[in-house]
């Protein structure tokens, strides 16, 4: 048991002599332990030296192991839903070395990524799409006449949301061989939620205790159950994965591992230690983390929950992340987490707001995208009272294209009637929550990952005049900035440097058309700028107003390119819209 990170390499000479999933088939099985120790050593070594993802891959070394030990990958599919867990799965797939460079730019990327290794059959970094994944090339072999297994590795948070029962409820129509793995943690990201995770934590007891197992709910769907099985002992988990795996028809293998397994301070705070930044240096001085967007966002719910009797915080997963632990213990009775179900989180707003409430649904940008329909059909539509408070929006640095947020304005903004808010700093964030959920109808304030102008704001009752910005700066060059969002400063230091106008448009939907309509009459060049795609943005917006004026000056749109953004901090990624 390992009580803090190594700083320095490990001895891991067994480990070092598995460079792909064939020669750990070579081993006996009583090396299979041994292995496990030297991985979970290096994998404890290698995430302090890069920082990432941490628990979930700690608590999968032994279900790692013996899955490419009877597997014959790559040619049988094997998919980790999410990705969080598949660090071990990297090391043993010929990237051992590779993994020190995980995160950093033309490194290894943070989840499964199909164009980095054959071993990654499928894509993640969002949830609950193993199954159905699984599913469709199990069912592509029987089509084609290969004996080819596809094996599908799911946790208890990830089986909570509605995607992963849809393909569990069609796979038993396929007649195709499919295994899914339950790795059952009792944890996601926040502690699960749900009469799903009551009834796993109830029969697993119950399992332990009298035999009785969780099988009615996957034999009702046609799955043939074996478990609960130890995922972290080789003597039961070995003789279970064989048999499942040898089996025809949908099988499904009920395993139970501890998240952090193997370090004693993530196995006390699976929540704390779901991951981590890299390890500083012993001798540097301790740092003071300043307060985050979210934080703040964190701060103003509460505030703003004690005035109004109608709010009710919703969140699908994503206590922690969107900081609403303080709401959660002060309004239980007004606190949702739905777990990892964005679109019933969505249309459960609508509910809500349909009877009288006031929602306020906490979510990231990148997992708004699974509950689009709901938010035009349920909400939009019936122009329902509803405030979007959208995390992680822009660019979110080492997590990837799977986690940025660069979508959010093109979409949302073609719906009718809906405001977007795109604060500048924490201030503007206080300001805009206050003027969004006074709105009678949607409204959205997206917000970036980590931390702002580190003013210290105050959170007070006061709103801003909707779809009005602010011009900040006069200059004399002909040339005006108009900024939407936060990357204020890199604008406001582009300005400054070249005498430009600095123009903070605050809304991203309705623009202030009278204002650029002033700076139009006394300035001969735009320049707009989002930390946002440029495809259907903020600029995109300010463009097309433009183009029903007779103005003959030119437009810049400063933005995220046509492109998927690759893994790296999200400073360099910002430093990149300004070249």
């Amino acid at each position: 048991m390992f009580t803090e990170i190594p700083s320095t390499r490990p001895d891991t000479p067994l480990l070092n002599s598995i460079n792909n999933p064939a020669q750990l088939r070579q081993l006996s099985p009583e090396l299979l332990p041994n292995l496990a120790d030297e991985l979970r050593a290096f994998l404890l070594y290698s995430v302090g030296q890069t920082g990432g993802h941490f628990g979930a891959g700690l608590g999968v070394v032994e279900l790692t192991i013996a899955l490419h030990f009877l597997l014959n990958t790559p040619d049988d599919h094997l998919i980790w839903d999410v990705g969080h867990q598949s660090y071990p799965h990297k090391i043993l797939t010929g990237r051992r070395e590779a993994l020190l460079t995980i995160r950093q730019p033309e490194g290894l990327a943070p989840f499964p990524r199909q164009a980095e290794s054959q071993y990654d059959a499928f894509g993640t970094g969002h949830s609950s799409t193993s199954i159905s994944a699984a599913l469709g090339m199990a069912v592509a072999d029987k089509i084609k006449g290969l004996k080819n297994k596809s094996v599908a590795v799911i946790g208890d948070g990830a089986l909570t949301a509605g995607m992963a029962f849809e393909a569990l409820n069609h796979a038993a129509h396929t007649g195709a061989d499919l295994l899914v793995i339950l790795n059952d943690n009792d944890m996601s990201i926040s502690p699960n939620e749900g009469g799903l995770a009551t009834y796993l934590a109830k029969n697993l007891k119950l399992a332990n205790n009298r035999g009785a197992t969780t099988a009615a709910l996957f034999e009702a769907l046609a799955f043939e159950y074996h478990g609960p099985v130890d995922g972290n002992d080789f003597n039961s988990l070995l003789p279970a994965l064989s048999n499942s795996l040898n089996k025809a028809g949908p099988q499904f293998l009920h395993i139970t591992t501890i998240k952090g397994k193997g370090f004693a301070p993530a196995e006390n705070d699976p929540v704390g230690y779901h991951a981590i930044t890299k390890l500083e240096p012993i001798t540097a001085s301790p740092k003071t983390k300043p307060l985050t967007y979210a934080n703040y966002f964190g701060q103003w719910i509460v505030h703003a929950a004690n005035r109004d009797d109608r709010l009710v915080g919703i969140t699908p997963a994503m206590r922690e992340g969107s900081d609403l632990v303080a709401f959660s213990q002060q309004f239980p009775d007004r606190y949702f987490d739905v777990a990892i179900a964005e679109q019933h989180a969505l249309t459960f707003a609508a509910g809500l707001a349909s009877a009288g409430m006031k929602p306020v649904v906490a979510i990231y940008s990148t997992f708004l995208q699974r509950a689009y329909d709901q938010l035009i059909h349920d909400i939009a539509i019936q122009k329902l009272d509803v405030l979007l408070a959208i995390d992680r929006a822009g660019l979110v640095g080492e997590d990837g294209a799977t986690h940025a947020g660069c979508f959010d304005i093109a979409a949302l903004r073609c719906i009718p009637d809906i405001i977007i808010m795109t604060p500048s700093d924490e201030q503007e964030l206080l300001l805009m929550l206050n003027t969004g959920f006074h709105y009678n109808g949607v409204a959205a304030v997206r917000y970036p990952r980590g931390s702002g102008s580190h003013q210290h704001p105050k959170i007070t009752d006061e709103q801003i005049p909707i779809g009005k910005g602010k011009v900040l700066r006069e200059g004399k060059t002909g040339i005006a900035i108009l900024n939407f969002g936060a990357l204020l400063p890199e604008s406001s230091a582009l300005a400054i440097n070249k005498g430009h106008t600095l123009v903070d448009m605050r809304f991203a939907k309705p623009i202030d058309t009278t204002l650029i309509d002033q700076i139009l009459s006394t300035h001969h060049h735009i320049i707009t700028v989002e930390d946002h795609s440029i495809v259907g943005g903020a600029g995109s917006a300010v463009a097309e107003h433009i183009a029903k004026k007779s103005w003959n000056g030119t437009i810049e749109i400063k933005g995220i390119a046509d492109q998927w953004i690759e893994h790296s901090s999200r400073t360099a990624q910002i430093q990149k819209i300004f070249e």
